[in-house]
């Protein structure tokens, strides 16, 4: 027996090669960029490169930032909101974690668990790296980003890699390694068992 979650090849079709690196560059729209080592940045994304952005820091010259290293970014619009909004998990953060450069050994969450909690505007709580705490509804998410919309439909997008813990309202784990035993896909109401 396996199983079918009605909508999600649909949506990763048309949704899983889009980044906002891509629609962002070159706009000229000022973004808030936070990258590992705690740093936060205002600017605009000049460029999009295979595994780099071309970022130019508002009053400072450009610089090539490994996607790596970013954890995440919002329009700087609503930085201030986002400061408000964004908490901290002490414990990770001293835990003093470096960005996972070995995609194998990153904190993954399956498309199939984050779909159905998309359509179900289930309230989750991503855990960071270096300890930040988003609370938020999923928006959207392609193979490397996840954006949330936060309390007051603040808009962030979290770079999957940044990953740390993702968990529901209940405290359940919703990473790829506790997901592949326990399927909570299974009872969503997307989800239909079929013969192979």
């Amino acid at each position: 027996m396996t199983g079918h979650i009605a909508g999600l090849e649909e949506y990763l079709a048309a949704n899983y090669g889009k980044s906002v690196f891509d629609t962002e560059a070159g706009s000229g729209r000022n973004w808030m960029l936070h990258t590992h080592g705690n740093l936060v940045d205002q600017g605009v994304i000049s460029e999009n490169l295979k595994f780099d952005i071309c970022f130019i820091p508002q009053g400072r010259p450009p610089k090539v930032i490994p996607k790596v290293v970013i954890k995440l970014l919002y329009p700087s619009s609503f930085s201030d909101a986002v400061s408000k909004l964004l908490k901290t998990e002490e414990r990770v953060k001293a835990m003093r974690l470096e960005p996972i450069i070995k995609p194998t050994h990153r904190n993954h969450v399956k498309n199939k668990t984050l779909f159905p909690l998309m359509k179900d505007r289930s309230v989750l709580f991503f855990t960071l790296l270096e300890g930040e705490v988003l609370k938020g509804i999923i928006q959207h998410f392609s193979r490397y980003e996840i954006t949330l919309s936060m309390k007051g439909e603040v808009p962030v997008t979290i770079l999957r890699h940044s990953i740390y813990d993702l968990r529901d309202k209940r405290g359940r784990c919703l990473l790829k390694s506790f997901q592949d035993i326990h399927r909570d896909w299974e009872k969503s109401p997307l989800f239909s068992r079929h013969d192979v």
